[in-house]
Order: C-alpha cells, then structure tokens, then sequence
C-alpha cells in the first residue's frame, strides 16, 4: 500500500482527494467518494445553500452514509465580514463534529491553524506560487495544495512539474491539484515525489454527483482542447468549457476595481452573483444547455473523462493502480524510514 505524509496527515488508505466544488459538492458524493478510500472534502457553501442542509445535520447525515474521514473547505478571502463570522462558526461546528482535515483557500490561514491544531487537526491550503506558499508556510499550515494551468475551477500558471520543482524543497506534503483525471496521470504524479493529488472534475461525471446531467455529459463529451479560462466568475482565472458567446474577460469597471483597493469586495461580488445563477442552474429543469454551459466549470483532465460511473468505483480504481506500481513502493518504503 502506497504511504505517503498525505495519507498519514487524513488517515486514509488512498493519496487522492475529491476536491471540494461548488455547487457540485451535495452529501451524498462527498460520502460516496470517501467510502472509497481516498480523502472526499464537503464545500459548506455548496451543503447549506444550494443542498439545503442545516451544516451540523449535513455532516451527521454523511456520517451515516461512511464511516470514513471527509474534510471541509474554507474559502477565507477578505470582502465580506458576515461571510467570514459565518465561516468561523461552521469550521467551530465541523470541529465539533469531528472532522480534522481542513482545507483552506484565498486568504490568510493564520486563525484556522489556530483553531484546527487546537484539536489536533490539519490545515492544507491552497496556492499557486512559491509567494503564496511562503505566506501558508509562515501561518502554520501543514500541507500545500499545489494548484496547476490543468486544473479545474480556479487554476495557476505553472504546470504539475514547475510547481514540484519550485515547492519541494519547502518540507511540506504536496498535493498535486490539475489535470488528474485517469490512473496514468495519478501515477505520474506521485513518481515526480507528490504526496497526493486532488481531483475535482471527474467527480462531478459520477453516479453520486446531483448536479444535471447535462453538466455530467458536457464533461464526458469535452476535449482538452474545449478548457478555457475567464475571470468573469469570480475575478480570478477559473477554468470552464467553452460555450456560445463565452467571454473570457469583465468589463472596464469591473477590471478597474479588482485592481484597486476595493478588489476584495469586488471578488466577492462577482462571487455572490456566481453562487446565485449556479444555484438557480443547478435546480432548473430547463433544456437551454447553452446558457448554463457558460458555467461548467471543468479542468483539461476531461480528456480522460468518457463515463459516468460510481465516485466510489471511481475512487478505489484509481487508488489499487498506484498498489501495483513498484516505482511507488519503493517511496512509500523511503518515507517510513
């Protein structure tokens, strides 16, 4: 069995995790994905306004459904004062509910450590540089989710390798997060020297995944070549699939802003009015594939993406792979020493 800091830090049997997404990330995928040995993260966000769960019954609900660990999701970039009182008091009630993997994202993760290692958790955070690395680093975190130019939702400039290169030397687990859709790309993650990988999109293709079906088979039928990008969501580069009068950039004012000294409030506006329409998408029943199309967000691993099958199928087959890879047994042998 394929060991790594990763898997120590989550207590799980497999280096992968199903990333958190919103809207896609309803109870029963999160629990689905975690049944199958890797490590399932729940997006609050996602569970309370678009699921409709009250979050302390969201997680006993999937604690009914596995016994295995999940982890939570805290976006905590400045703009909103509600949002980030609101945070804090659901990352006080996943604590209390036992979840001791926290992953955070967009801000500084200094309090969450705080309150995550006063109960014996971790604390991944999201980067895309050696800056925002550093920054982690320095508030106390203990791993790094390594966002590449593959990846789904938002993505970096840098590609699996670069980013390896420029953050191994930092003493902290890597999870590889981009572009990881099949057994081949998982493998090859982990013999460059990840300790994981994060994968988002081909979740979202699963049997266990509520979002429409059409959604679902956007992503089955998309190519690496029909990823693009557009600030237009959340102000930052988001990866999405192409669609009929896609734009990739906001308009002056909106541009002006995010450049300012209001470009927190400004994220966190457009991000407010991106929850709004993927909420209304995700429950509307309407065909006009089209217009929701503008907001499938989805990374270029929908190469490798060509059925919907079962999150926790999906999770142990990709997990037995690295089992039989004598490159990463050999690892796993070197990091217990």
């Amino acid at each position: 069995m394929v060991s790594t800091r990763f898997t120590e830090d989550a207590g799980v049997r497999y280096p992968i995790i199903c990333g958190a997404m919103y809207p896609c990330s309803n109870p029963e995928l999160v629990a689905a994905a975690a049944e199958g040995g890797g490590l399932a993260i729940m997006q609050p966000v996602s569970m309370t306004y678009v699921h409709g769960w009250d979050l302390r019954e969201g997680i006993r609900y999937m604690r009914n459904l596995t016994d295995k660990p999940i982890g939570f999701n805290a976006l905590i970039e400045k703009g909103s004062k509600k949002y980030l009182e609101k945070m804090n008091g659901w990352i006080d009630i996943a604590l209390e509910e036992g979840i001791r993997f926290f992953v955070t994202s967009l801000g500084k993760p200094d309090w969450v450590c705080e309150k995550v290692h006063a109960y014996g958790g971790v604390v991944y955070h999201d980067v895309t540089n050696r800056k925002w690395a550093e920054k982690g680093k320095e508030c106390g975190v203990d791993g790094l989710i390594c966002v590449n130019d593959r990846a789904g939702g938002h993505l970096g400039p840098m590609s699996m390798q670069e980013m390896y290169d420029e953050l191994s030397d930092m003493g902290l687990p890597l999870i590889c997060a981009g572009g990881i859709g099949s057994e081949a790309e998982l493998n090859r993650a982990l013999e460059i020297g990840y300790d994981g990988v994060q994968m988002g999109t081909r979740f979202i293709a699963t049997i266990e995944c509520n979002t429409p079906e059409d959604y679902k088979d956007a992503i089955v039928d998309a190519g690496e070549e029909d990823i693009t990008w557009t600030n237009r969501l959340t102000g930052v580069p988001i990866s999405v699939i192409k669609s009929p009068g896609f734009r990739q950039e906001n308009s002056w004012l909106i541009r002006k802003l995010l450049h300012s000294r209001f470009k927190h409030r400004a994220r966190m506006l457009l991000n407010a009015n991106s929850f709004i329409r993927l909420r209304y998408l995700s429950r509307s029943k309407s065909k006009n594939t089209a217009k929701k199309k503008k907001f499938y967000s989805a990374g270029k691993s929908v190469e490798t993406v060509r059925s919907i099958e079962s999150a926790t199928v999906i999770m142990r087959r990709l997990g037995e792979s690295l089992d039989s890879n004598p490159k990463l047994a050999n690892q796993s042998e070197d990091a217990t020493v």
